[in-house]
């Protein structure tokens, strides 16, 4: 196997066929078919840090795709003044979301390196994210790190127009990975538990695994909140989560 890898910005079709921007990062070799994941990023946007966590898939021998769900609202513009821009109009709209998510997907199955199977991951935002676009889409595994307002609304005085999507759960379209931090208030760890049992409830395959002293955005190493034990094992689950459910080569 080899690690040779190349990534860049593409353009896909997304949400009523807008073109978007987005970045692709590939493995090179023989050793495919792969996997493809779409890495939905947080509200601080489309970063040179989510960049970074697409390589990181590619040099696991997956195929994963960044949509900028902010191409609409701030083509060209830094991640900080895009992700300024959305937060004033209360983020991304869910229908469009779902939209891009879904073109992205659309490209990694067209990808000729591609087994057919595709998962998402998002943090904070993207967590929730992901978890809606695996309720709206048929997906072959989903990742939820910490996703914020699930089950709960935004407290007063947030800007975020997004509601609750934990009623979704029925339709669920395949296995659910949950990360979340004992210490997080966004999902809070009662949030979490609700989850659960709406998933359970709901017959749903998941597994939920919540880290004590860890908060909001333990992943995050260049922040104050990361927790390396806690991120460490995490990222052990997301490669064995992987492993188990996009291995499958195309039929």
């Amino acid at each position: 196997m080899t690690d040779t890898m190349r990534a860049g910005t593409v353009h896909i079709k997304g949400h009523g066929g807008d073109e978007i921007e987005a970045y692709l990062a590939e493995p090179v070799g023989e050793d495919g078919p792969y996997g493809g994941v779409v890495v939905i990023h947080h509200m601080p946007g489309y970063d040179r840090e989510t960049k970074e966590i697409a390589r990181r898939f590619a040099d696991r021998r997956y195929l994963a795709i960044v949509p900028n769900l902010y191409w609409r609202e701030a083509p060209g513009a830094s991640p900080d003044d895009a992700a300024a821009t959305v937060r004033a109009a209360g983020g991304v709209p869910d229908e469009r979301l779902v939209g891009d998510v879904d073109g992205a997907a659309s490209h990694l199955r067209s990808h000729s390196s591609s087994n057919g199977r595709v998962a998402t991951i998002g943090y904070c935002s993207g967590g929730r994210q992901s978890f809606l676009a695996a309720c709206s889409l048929n997906l072959d595994a989903a990742v939820d790190c910490y996703g914020a307002f699930v089950v709960a609304t935004p407290p007063e005085g947030m800007p975020l127009k997004v509601g609750p999507v934990a009623h979704l759960a029925k339709g669920l379209s395949c296995p659910l990975l949950g990360l979340f931090g004992a210490d997080d208030s966004f999902p809070a760890p009662a949030e979490t538990k609700e989850l659960e049992t709406i998933l359970t409830d709901a017959g749903k395959e998941y597994e939920f695994h919540t880290y004590d002293g860890a908060g909001h955005a333990f992943f995050s190493v260049d922040r104050p909140a990361y927790r390396p034990e806690a991120a460490m094992d995490g990222w052990e689950k997301i490669w064995d989560f992987f492993g188990r459910h996009l291995a499958s080569a195309r039929s």
